[in-house]
């Protein structure tokens, strides 16, 4: 197993990596929308959230060797299920390669964030 950072993504906010590599593929944290230049959550709108987690997760995947086009598999999880169209819509957006999802709403994120993602890609 291999642990991967970054400082372009938030840091872990707990006894957690970024991500591990472990067997060609590369498991990635829950990524929240913290901005990683200042470890703030910046972004209010879930629009706004949405494209800073696309944003943290991808470059915790480049940062593993990978990238959003070798994702199979994704979790995410909304605080608001009616967000589900337009996080949809800015989600469509980054993971062009249409990987396996599970989408499911959750009483409270972190930070008290409105999205939160994690991935499994294969490694380059």
């Amino acid at each position: 197993m291999k642990v991967v950072s970054t400082s372009d993504a938030p840091s872990a906010i707990g006894p957690y990596s970024q991500a591990i590599i472990s067997g060609g593929m590369v498991y990635t944290s829950g990524q929240i929308a913290i901005n990683p230049s200042n470890g703030n959550v910046e972004a209010k709108t879930i629009e706004e959230q949405t494209h800073q987690v696309c944003k943290n997760v991808k470059a915790v995947l480049e940062a593993s060797g990978s990238s959003l086009d070798k994702v199979v598999k994704t979790v995410c999880f909304l605080a608001d299920m009616n967000d589900f169209a337009t996080f949809n819509t800015i989600y469509a957006q980054y993971f062009t390669s249409k990987p396996a999802r599970s989408c499911v709403a959750v009483k409270t994120l972190p930070k008290n964030v409105l999205v939160e993602i994690d991935t499994v890609a294969e490694v380059m």
